[in-house]
C-alpha cells in the first residue's frame, strides 16, 4: 500500500484554491447581508429549511439531516433561536422522546423580510455572473454533490 498522497498539480491546486476562496468570500458576503436583518447564516439556513415544509416544522433529527449538522450543534443553535423567538420546540405526541422545531410568526416575519435582499445578492453575485453558464455550473455542482452523497459517513 502506497501512503504517498497524490499531490495536486499546479493547475489542480489553483482550481481548488480558487473554489475555496470563492466559497469563503461568498459566504462572508452573504453573512454580512443577513446581519442587516439580525440573522446569521445558521439562522437563515434553519429558517429556510423550516419554510420549505408546508407546516413550517420538522422533527429535530430530520432538520439535522436536512441541513447536514450534528445534533449537538443544531441543539445549541435552536436554543439561541428560541430565546430570540424565531423558532419553538414542540413535543412530539406520537413519540415522547422526539421533538419538532417549528418556525414562529416572528421567525416567518424576519425571513420574509430578509429573503428578497438575500435573493438579490445571490442574483447579483452568482446568477447574473454565470447567466450563460448556469447549466454548466448546476451540472458541476450536482456532480460534486453526487460524489459527496456516495462518501461513507
Amino acid at each position: 500500500m502506497n501512503d504517498t498522497p497524490a499531490w495536486l498539480s499546479p493547475a489542480e491546486q489553483h482550481a481548488w484554491r480558487a473554489f475555496i476562496r470563492l466559497h469563503q468570500k461568498l459566504w462572508a458576503t452573504l453573512e454580512r447581508d443577513l446581519k442587516a436583518h439580525k440573522l446569521s447564516g445558521a439562522d437563515f439556513q434553519i429558517l429556510v429549511a423550516l419554510t420549505d415544509t408546508p407546516d413550517g416544522r420538522q422533527r429535530f433529527q430530520d432538520l439535522a439531516s436536512t441541513i447536514e449538522w450534528e445534533q449537538s450543534r443544531l441543539s445549541h443553535q435552536i436554543a439561541r433561536m428560541t430565546k430570540r423567538g424565531l423558532v419553538a420546540r414542540e413535543e412530539c405526541a406520537e413519540d415522547g422522546r422526539g421533538a419538532f422545531v417549528a418556525i414562529t410568526p416572528a421567525g416567518r416575519k424576519i425571513i420574509e423580510a430578509a429573503a428578497p435582499h438575500h435573493v438579490a445578492t445571490v442574483r447579483r453575485l452568482v446568477i447574473d455572473a454565470l447567466s450563460d453558464e448556469l447549466d454548466t455550473f448546476a451540472r458541476l455542482s450536482n456532480r460534486i454533490l453526487e460524489q459527496l452523497d456516495n462518501e461513507p459517513r
